[in-house]
């Protein structure tokens, strides 16, 4: 976990209060660290604002609301509190959980673009589908993606060129 002032800077500094302090006042931008990052989790390559841990643990791809619960609990911890609570044997924790028992982040997209190529490869009905960007899950196709498939149909007179002015 980082330090609370090396966040504080960091932020500062994208938000470029640092460079033009004379800005703040005029926008209304405060200087103090809110919601924003607080602790990270570097393994997983995802900076965790400072929400409940069940809301920040979604950040992570691959982690979704019933999961972010059940790997708090794992870790036993509560799920309402915030990253920036935690002291560092508890974010070890967290993270030696998620990576030994999860397929998070780089890996799990790996393996969907792998999935997703080895469809086409084979020439499946849904490898088709996805060489052809159209939707792979039985969706109709009649009214929706349209545009996805270039076929934008148009209302009555919609191409219609104005009419000649009055000579």
């Amino acid at each position: 976990a980082r330090k609370v002032d090396e966040v504080a800077d960091d932020i500062r500094t994208r938000r470029a209060i640092d460079n033009l302090p004379f800005l703040a006042p005029a926008f209304n931008l405060s200087t103090e660290v809110k919601d924003y990052v607080i602790t990270a989790i570097p393994i997983m390559y995802t900076d965790l604002p400072n929400k409940p841990l069940m809301v920040s643990l979604r950040y992570i791809y691959g982690i979704g609301p019933t999961l972010a619960v059940k790997v708090a609990k794992m870790a036993e911890l509560d799920p309402q509190k915030r990253p920036n609570d935690l002291t560092d044997t508890e974010v070890n924790r967290l993270k030696d959980i998620i990576e030994k028992q999860y397929k998070v982040e780089g890996d799990l997209r790996r393996e969907v673009l792998l999935n997703i190529k080895r469809k086409r490869e084979i020439n499946s009905y849904q490898g088709m589908r996805h060489s052809r960007n159209l939707p792979v899950r039985g969706q109709r196709t009649k009214t929706n993606s349209r545009t996805v498939r270039g076929n934008t149909r148009r209302t009555m007179g919609s191409g219609r060129k104005p009419s000649a002015e009055k000579t």
